[in-house]
């Protein structure tokens, strides 16, 4: 059974575009455990909102999937990342990334227009001090999203 994500990056470092360019990538720098914890669960198919934060204005830019489960994020053992570790050795490494591939762009929804959508109103995405830059969504939540999008004229 496949689950939902949703999948925060900032625009200028790393948009759904660059995504859509690359073709997949590996989803580096979490260095939160619920949320590392959160993509140690994720499956081969999972399908993710993909939002841009820290933007004017913040908001769902499309849709990924999950093409490869978690593994150790290499950006832990680089010393010239910004995302190095120190701490972290490559034989007990405490940082993973899952790898995503885009699925769809969708027009753009802002953080203002999705607090309006009422399936929505229990969206961790949506509560107060919710910093995660990956969360699960349910299902409900996903497709209600989808639809709000793909109603929208671009």
């Amino acid at each position: 059974m496949a689950a939902y994500w949703l999948f925060k990056s900032e625009p200028d470092v790393f948009s759904y575009d660059h995504l859509v360019r690359n073709k997949r990538e590996g989803w580096d720098g979490v260095r939160n455990y619920q949320a590392r914890n959160f993509m140690r669960e994720m499956k081969v198919g999972d399908k993710g909102i993909f939002y841009h934060s820290n933007a004017t204005p913040p908001g769902v830019a499309g849709v990924c999937r999950v093409a490869k489960t978690a593994e150790p994020d290499p950006t832990q053992f680089d010393p010239g990342s910004k995302y190095y570790d120190p701490a972290s050795k490559p034989s007990d490494p405490r940082w993973d990334w899952v790898t995503v591939a885009p699925v769809k762009k969708l027009p753009f929804v802002s953080l203002d227009e999705l607090k309006s959508i009422p399936e929505l109103a229990e969206c961790r995405l949506l509560a107060k001090g919710n910093r995660l830059s990956v969360m699960p969504l349910t299902e409900h939540e996903f497709e209600a999203i989808v639809a709000h999008a793909t109603s929208r004229r671009r």
